[in-house]
């Protein structure tokens, strides 16, 4: 098995790309040790120490150095852990039953209480950002969370590479908010949620 690497815009983090599938559908993200507990492959990079944040996409895992690491060391590690993980086929969920799992409401995610007259305005972002904007920051390890609509904002949380990378603010402001106001003018601004 290879497993190839790409750089991401986020000189902290790296893109690891098994070649197979990592989560069948959705993506998730560990910002925390204690949050990898949910996953054996989280926790075993985590348990690295060097290792602020880990992201699984469709079809990648990006991890974020903690500042002061030096990929040239850690690189290796998170290659093995990976490379273990794959060829064993271990799950990439600890197993568990469902005590103390709930499922939110639709609008239980978001930052804003939106209007419901702005129904068609937030399925037009949504789309956007489906077609347009998440196979984008994908490309670039990352992933974006809608949080939100109300008075011509646009609430949105970025995730993976995207979280942490020095120009996030230049793609929420330049790159996403460009594309919004221009397909659907009722948008005025982009916020980070």
């Amino acid at each position: 098995m290879f497993i190839e690497t790409e750089t991401t815009p986020n000189p902290s983090s790296l893109k690891f790309l098994p070649g197979r599938p990592v989560m069948g559908q959705g993506t998730r993200e560990f910002a925390s040790p204690e949050a990898a507990e949910a996953s054996p492959l989280a926790q075993a990079i985590f348990d690295t120490g060097e290792v602020v944040n880990v992201f699984f996409g469709g079809e990648f895992v990006t991890v974020t150095a903690a500042p002061g690491a030096s990929w040239a060391d850690l690189k290796p590690q998170v290659l093995s852990i990976l490379l273990d993980h794959f060829v064993s086929e271990a799950p990439l969920f600890a197993a568990g039953t469902a005590g103390g799992i709930s499922v939110p409401a639709d609008d239980e995610d978001l930052l804003v209480e939106e209007n419901e007259a702005d129904a068609d305005i937030v399925a037009q972002i949504n789309e956007l950002l489906e077609t347009r904007v998440r196979p984008a920051v994908a490309g670039d390890g990352g992933d974006i969370q809608y949080r939100g609509f109300r008075d011509g904002i646009v609430y949105l949380q970025l995730q993976g590479a995207c979280a942490g990378c020095p120009s996030s603010t230049a793609t929420l402001k330049h790159g996403i908010e460009g594309l919004l106001k221009h397909y659907v003018p009722e948008v005025v601004e982009v916020r980070a949620a």
